[in-house]
């Protein structure tokens, strides 16, 4: 061989190693996934639980049945729940425990929340929509209210006036 074949042979190969040893081309990172939380509804004791569970993503507003104004009350309290403005709104004082959780990433910090409430009317005015995970939840939370301005006018829904019962 000569000088100018084994010059290009070594530079051919040293030329491989340097390709071959030098670090790989970064992988380009998955597209941000934006503002998410997984959310958790608990009715009841330990013992009667009924558990729901629902993705709420914020990037554009999905998972859940009022995703977008959840994502605004999220977002107007910078993904902190204990930030959302309560509402004014008159709550029955019957106990019927209502537990939830909300585990993600807001704004790329992570979020993590827990609470039990003493009741699904309660939790309504301290978290807005963020945990009506269903219409149903919502029309027990609107039956609530409404019973409880009823205890506070003096009238109960439930039971029959004396001039009710006349014929």
């Amino acid at each position: 061989m000569t000088k100018t074949t084994l010059a290009l042979r070594g530079a051919l190969l040293a030329a491989a190693v340097l390709t071959l040893s030098a670090p790989a081309p970064a992988l380009a990172r998955p597209a941000d996934v934006g503002n998410w939380l997984y959310l958790t509804l608990s009715r009841g004791d330990a013992l009667t639980r009924d558990v729901r569970g629902t993705l709420l993503m914020c990037d554009p507003p999905q998972g859940h049945p009022r995703a977008a104004r959840a994502c605004a009350e999220l977002a107007a309290a910078q993904g902190d729940v204990d930030r959302i403005p309560p509402e004014q709104t008159i709550c029955p004082m019957i106990y019927a425990p209502v537990s939830v959780s909300a585990r993600g990433e807001w704004n790329g910090r992570h979020v993590e929340y827990e609470r039990t409430f003493a009741n699904a009317c309660d939790l309504t005015a301290r978290t807005g929509a963020v945990f009506a995970l269903s219409e149903e939840q919502e029309q027990e939370q609107e039956q609530d209210q409404d019973g409880a301005r009823a205890q506070e006018q003096g009238t109960d829904m439930a039971m029959p006036g004396p001039q009710d019962l006349r014929h």
